[in-house]
């Protein structure tokens, strides 16, 4: 029987803070969308308490009527000093940064500046299902250059795709998922750095979703794309909602690489207006007081990558788990378990446990589904063995 880590580290896992009665009074999708009786591992939200100093900083905001419009550049200045502390990167100029409302948001302002309407935007599938739509509602058309062995990206099919959308002459951009969703492989550098050498050569301009930068196991480094040789013209759009679950306090950072800078230039003023003001204020004391909170963390959901791949092999040895080392979220190939196309529904109707379905994510998604591991290691432990009972 798989024994549920204790926490020896001395450091307050926030995982281990908040029961399930507790996290059911919140009113967020996470906890909204499905009856009580249903565990959600499903959507991007970590089960964790609000790290202290950026509950400080939106109450302060709150107590002093500070709920106006966002103004200056202490956000990337903070993202500029703990990405020198954190990837030993000092790339961000303040300069070449500009406000957003949220990642996605700014993933689309960002393929705007570079593509026109039907242009190609290649995406490394199975992949985050809001790439997909966001693309196509803008009126671009999703070209998929499927992840290769061990879910990583398979540079021979990349730059297939580069040729093949290059050929006719379009504006071609690859939305690069890094560390990637759903899979949580974090790309290192000597791939990054091919990634941009296949761009400069094909014309194609990279825009990277770096959302989950902050989260990777303790023994591996972020790459930001960015900072790899080749990468000069390339964008990038990061925030500190995943790292530090503030989704609902909206704000992200584009970033631009010198050989960029005009193309940010060309940023509408009013996409700067869509940010929240509190969100600024919390992402900014996320990156610049609370990396104590981070480092509590992060131990905690290697351990849980470590329990989730141990209740695996003991209560559905069937099932495959990629074992990321980035981001809160598990890959589960369910594909022997003989479920059909969407495992998640048959773990919803027969086991009250809501994952996300596989099949949004493109091409390798089906038969899969992706669980968020970003709760207690005892929630954790009763979705797998409910998910068992399931198939049973």
């Amino acid at each position: 029987m798989t024994r549920i880590p204790h926490d020896a580290s001395g450091a307050p896992d926030p995982l281990r803070a908040l029961g399930l009665d507790r996290l059911r009074r919140r009113t967020s999708m996470k906890w909204r969308t499905y009856p009580e009786d249903v565990l959600p591992l499903w959507v991007a939200e970590m089960d964790v308490p609000i790290a202290e100093p950026v509950v400080r900083a939106v109450t302060d905001a709150l107590a002093l009527g500070d709920t106006g419009y966002p103004a200056g550049t202490a956000y990337a200045e903070a993202l500029a000093g703990f990405a020198a502390k954190r990837w030993d990167w000092d790339g961000i100029a303040v300069e070449r940064t500009a406000l957003v409302p949220d990642v996605m948001l700014g993933v689309v302002e960002m393929l705007k500046l570079v593509t026109g309407p039907g242009d190609p935007v290649i995406v490394n599938s199975p992949v985050y299902p809001p790439f997909y739509q966001f693309v196509t509602h803008m009126d671009r058309r999703v070209v998929e250059a499927p992840l290769g062995a061990g879910l990583r990206i398979d540079l021979g099919v990349l730059e297939d795709a580069f040729r093949a959308t290059t050929a006719g002459g379009d504006r071609a951009a690859f939305l690069l998922c890094s560390p990637h969703n759903p899979t949580g492989t974090v790309h290192i550098a000597a791939e990054l750095a091919a990634v941009a050498d296949l761009a400069e050569r094909y014309g194609v301009r990279v825009v990277a979703d770096e959302v989950h930068a902050p989260l990777v196991s303790p023994d591996v480094t972020f790459v930001p794309y960015l900072s790899v040789p080749g990468a000069q013209r390339g964008l990038s759009l990061m925030s500190a909602s995943k790292g530090w679950n503030l989704p609902g306090l909206k704000a992200a950072l584009a970033l631009a690489a010198p050989g960029a800078a005009a193309d940010l230039d060309r940023m509408p003023e009013e996409v700067s207006h869509g940010p929240s003001h509190l969100g600024v204020l919390a992402h900014t004391a996320a990156l610049n007081d609370a990396t104590d909170w981070l480092d509590a963390l992060l131990p905690g959901l290697d351990a849980n990558r470590r329990l989730l791949t141990a209740l695996l092999a003991e209560h559905l040895p069937a099932v495959r788990v990629h074992p990321g080392q980035g981001t809160y979220l598990a890959w589960l190939d369910c594909r022997a378990l003989g479920l059909g196309d969407d495992p998640a529904q048959v773990f919803l109707d027969r086991g009250r446990v809501a994952l996300s379905s596989g099949i949004p994510f493109g091409t390798g998604g089906a038969g899969h589904a992706r669980l968020n591991l970003g709760t207690s290691p005892e929630i954790l432990a009763e979705a797998v063995r409910r998910m068992a009972a399931a198939v049973a």
